[in-house]
């Protein structure tokens, strides 16, 4: 799609169509989100509800107050104007959430969290979508508002739980789409789809907004047409929240595999008899090969075990407990299939429950050590795809099939990356999965933005072939990290210098504790100034990593008294980043109680307001 022909159809497009749009073109919110809204079939399944005119109205009012906020700087909101959805277990504030159970629906009072993140940075919410019920299922048929049909060929299903935000995706109607993921409800609807699905480490997205499955497990994750798409939306909806306990700070996360990786495979592999699903796999395995990656067998009887103690154990009972209240009042709104699954919770003890806890840590230890010494294990995404006929004849014996790579992930505190591999000889998309341990989201995404160099083919079943031209892999040797501390932070004003040269986010840290930060005056923009001292304390910052010619490039721009130099973090890494001149503190305010430039800049802004 051409994003200069802003009346054309805007299916398809990437994040990068969209901005393009906006940014070069003059596209208008308004046009082409109206138009978006208005071609959407009102009896298609993959959705529940829809954007009408007066939500559509409130959103684009929000994102020109958002827009004047940052002086019409569109790089400041880097998903201005992006179309999005949402599966129907996450809540957006004045939305019914129904988890696909209508007895179950209340109005939401506030954006979950992800969703808000998604929202602050310009993107805009068009519809929640259909799963199987209270995202029970890896199916995409358990839903009392019908089965979502593969987009590839309708007899089959879409996969599951997070049918609905893959279909739509993978269909060009939105740029991305957010699902969840418990036991693979974000990577077997991407592998059925011919899409991207990003299920992070757990605690990295928060959970708070999101209507439990099994909450000690539970991640939100991101579904898009591209690595690229899939890995700027985590790095835009992930951060710690104070509010959610199973939020978890980001630590130091590796920003790449190997150049020439060491995967590991399964020595036991399964298909049930899928001839053709086995083949595309040692497709994929030969074109890893062929990147140069050292393939491995390991034992994969850790793994089969500790996915077989997700349904076959008192995990169930958080199922339960998620929607007792419902389940004691009306036990027959709930569909019968997952009614017959949480309903085991009653056949286990608290005893149970902790026996199955203690294999489970045993069984991660054992996972653990096995993949340390790899870059990634790589699996099938499912061992194969099923009509819905054939689900609805045998629904618990397939689905339970289609978690055979999946289900252990999050028992077992893994990242993972499922990835377009093709096409079957039967037309069918099929998929592979990145899966390292955790934190290794970015790392695993880079790896994915290099298989996607080598993979032909097309976007989902958009129709659009995939982009033959990306970003170049810089070599790690002819990179600079570099901590930035204020005015280049994410959604500062300063922050396009670093997208512009495509800069890449690394993560977000604290300095070692003998820094101090001061307001500088007479700055525009307003910027901070990092002075190293022997009594001091943290302070918040952000790493990015540049090509060596862009870094100078980004040096040339920095103005006196402000300049570049050698940063202790906290972890005693050392990186090059910002510092201030002696003479250019005088008259400069102390800000370094706040703990960042952020923490500071909140605090001017409630003290205006009050």
């Amino acid at each position: 799609m051409n994003p200069n022909a802003v009346t054309d159809q805007s299916q398809g497009w990437t994040l990068a169509d969209w901005q393009a749009a906006y940014r070069l073109h003059g596209a208008q919110p308004a046009d082409l989100l109206s138009k978006l809204i208005a071609d959407l079939d009102p009896a298609d399944p993959a959705w529940i509800c829809r954007a009408d005119a007066a939500q559509l109205e409130d959103q684009l009012a929000a994102l020109t107050d958002r827009l004047t906020q940052v002086h019409g700087d569109l790089t400041q909101l880097p998903l201005y104007g992006v179309p999005f959805a949402i599966k129907d277990n996450i809540d957006a504030a004045g939305w019914f959430t129904t988890a696909a159970c209508p007895a179950y629906a209340y109005v939401a009072s506030e954006d979950a969290n992800v969703v808000q993140r998604l929202r602050a940075a310009g993107a805009i919410l068009i519809g929640k979508t259909n799963l199987d019920q209270f995202a029970t299922g890896l199916v995409g048929t358990r839903s009392p508002h019908g089965a979502v049909p593969n987009t590839f060929n309708p007899a089959y299903v879409s996969g599951g739980s997070s049918s609905g935000s893959a279909s739509v995706v993978a269909r060009g109607l939105v740029a991305f789409s957010l699902g969840t993921d418990t036991a693979g409800s974000g990577r077997v609807p991407a592998g059925f789809n011919n899409i991207v699905g990003l299920k992070p480490t757990k605690g990295w997205l928060s959970t708070r907004g999101v209507v439990p499955a099994c909450r000690t497990l539970d991640c939100v994750s991101i579904f898009s047409l591209t690595v690229d798409d899939a890995d700027n939306i985590a790095a835009i909806a992930a951060g710690y929240d104070e509010q959610d306990p199973y939020s978890r700070p980001t630590p130091v996360m590796p920003a790449r595999l190997a150049r020439l990786p060491r995967l590991a495979i399964p020595t036991q592999l399964e298909f049930f008899g899928d001839t053709q699903a086995k083949a595309a796999y040692e497709r994929a395995l030969q074109a890893l090969r062929d990147m140069g990656a050292t393939l491995e067998p390991i034992d994969f009887t850790a793994f089969r075990e500790l996915a077989d103690l997700l349904y076959q154990g008192p995990w169930v009972a958080e199922r339960y407990a998620a929607i007792r209240e419902l389940y004691e009042r009306a036990p027959d709104e709930i569909d019968p299939i997952v009614h017959s699954i949480i309903e085991q919770a009653a056949g286990y003890t608290a005893v149970d429950t902790f026996d199955a806890e203690y294999r489970r840590a045993a069984l991660t230890r054992i996972i653990q050590q096995a993949l340390a010494d790899f870059d990634a294990l790589v699996v099938p995404t499912t061992p194969s795809i099923y009509t819905i006929a054939q689900l609805r004849a045998e629904p618990v014996t397939l689905n339970t099939r289609l978690g055979t790579y999946t289900n252990f992930t999050n028992l077992a505190d893994l990242s993972a990356l499922a990835l377009p591999a093709g096409l079957r000889e039967d037309g069918l998309p099929c998929g592979i999965t990145l899966i390292g341990l955790a934190w290794h989201d970015r790392a695993l995404a880079e790896f994915g933005r290099r298989w996607e160099q080598v993979q032909p083919g097309m976007l989902g079943a958009t129709g659009r072939a995939r982009p033959t031209s990306f970003a170049p892999i810089v070599d790690a040797s002819r990179t600079v990290q570099i901590a930035v501390v204020g005015a280049h932070l994410h959604g500062m004003p300063l922050n396009h210098q670093l997208t512009s040269r495509n800069a890449r986010f690394i993560e977000a840290t604290h300095s070692a504790p003998n820094y101090r930060l001061y307001a500088l005056a007479n700055s525009t923009p307003p910027k901070p100034g990092l002075v190293r001292v022997t009594q001091g304390t943290s302070i918040a910052v952000e790493i990015w990593e540049l090509s060596h010619e862009a870094f100078g490039e980004f040096v040339a721009e920095i103005p006196a008294p402000l300049g570049i130099g050698t940063l202790e973090l906290a972890d005693q890494r050392l990186v090059k980043g910002f510092i201030c001149e002696p003479y250019g503190i005088e008259g400069a305010r102390d800000v370094t109680e706040f703990g960042g430039w952020r923490a500071y800049l909140k605090h001017l802004k409630e003290a205006a307001a009050a």
